[in-house]
């Protein structure tokens, strides 16, 4: 139940670690920074500003974690990242903290943050959200929950990736990707529904075809989207998937990809 803090390592005493914190050769933490039980920070992490970080998670070598954001107009304001139990970050990725617009970037529980990633300020990560290498974020990008980004993937400001999509290595995105959809490319497109990550969620067969359905709807039929959206609404609104796809689609602000 002791924190393990290797001698080359630099804590400020104003830092509150966890019980079973380990934290290793030449890594810094900063004053206002929250670490919680059983985390790993690696070597030559620097943590810096009003950073929490939650219980079991692991942070690999060389990460900057809490850093001001890349925003012209940031003028110091006390802004903070937050990140959830469970996450596992891998070498060099860079967080950034909010801006004053949103005040925290939030990377949610159970993530995987492959090497080289970068999440700029006032993003957004739900729950078990994976971002492969390199994958890089502008600001106030949100990813809901279990969505998938590949390697090598830019993703544009304020784009909004919708929960168990799929986004192909290699894509441009600069629109919204709606919820359970398959995308790639430079600019990306949508091929369809990410059946194998729904089949590997554990989405049954029926749900997986309403979902098929609701997708030839509203992306290749041809229909005006407010038709499309008002019929999908009355034949399947009771359907708690289908409903959250009409929701994304209503609600975009950037227009969904297609």
């Amino acid at each position: 139940m002791s924190v393990r803090i290797h001698p080359t390592a630099i804590v400020d005493p104003g830092a509150e670690l966890g019980p079973d914190v380990v934290v290793d050769a030449f890594a810094m933490i900063g004053p206002r920074v929250e670490i919680g039980a059983g985390s790993t920070i690696g070597a030559r992490v620097s943590i810096e500003g009003r950073t929490a970080i939650g219980a079991g998670c692991s942070i690999g070598t060389g990460s900057v974690i809490g850093n001001p954001p890349q925003d012209l107009k940031y003028r110091g304001e006390p802004t903070t990242v937050r990140i959830g139990d469970d996450t596992e970050i891998r070498e060099y990725v860079t967080i950034n903290r909010g801006t004053i617009e949103t005040g925290e970037t939030v990377v949610g529980r159970r993530c995987y943050l492959m090497t080289y990633v970068h999440v700029a300020h006032d993003c957004v990560l739900g729950e078990g959200v994976v971002l492969a290498n390199a994958v890089q974020l502008a600001g106030h990008v949100r990813i809901d929950d279990r969505a998938q980004v590949g390697g090598l993937t830019a993703v544009h400001q304020f784009v909004r990736i919708g929960r168990h999509a799929f986004v192909g290595g290699g894509s441009r995105v600069p629109r919204d990707i709606p919820p359970f959809g398959l995308t790639a490319g430079n600019p990306t497109r949508l091929y369809g529904i990410n059946t194998e990550g729904l089949r590997r969620a554990g989405f049954p067969p029926d749900a997986r075809l309403r979902l098929k359905q609701a997708f030839r709807l509203l992306f290749n039929s041809g229909a005006a989207r407010g038709d499309a959206l008002a019929r999908l609404r009355e034949e399947h609104g009771d359907d708690p998937d289908v409903a959250c796809l009409l929701d994304f689609v209503e609600s975009s602000a950037r227009g969904v990809l297609v």
